[in-house]
């Protein structure tokens, strides 16, 4: 086996083992489309237009996956996005 070979088996094993979790925000009846999208754009580093997609994706499909990443990263995201009042969590 040559070693660009062992190098990249290396990094495909590496690249398997780093978990990812999602933070699934969910509609509710109380949150206007503005805090929702000021709260992403805020919290979860949204540019303004990915904000308002997420934000109708959640009205209309109930749920949307509004950031991916390793759970110590997002755990912080995630309680911010409680405090601000809206329904999320981490799967």
């Amino acid at each position: 086996m040559s070693t660009k070979e062992e190098i990249s088996e290396e990094l495909l094993l590496e690249e398997e083992t780093v978990q990812q979790n999602e933070i699934v925000l969910f509609n509710d009846d109380v949150n206007t489309f503005d805090h929702v999208i000021e709260t992403l754009i805020s919290v979860c580093e949204h540019s303004a237009e990915q904000a308002e997609q997420c934000s109708l994706i959640v009205h209309y499909n109930g749920k949307c996956t509004v950031k991916t990443g390793e759970y110590n990263d997002l755990e912080p995201r995630c309680s911010r996005l409680l405090q601000a009042g809206l329904s999320a969590e981490i799967v």
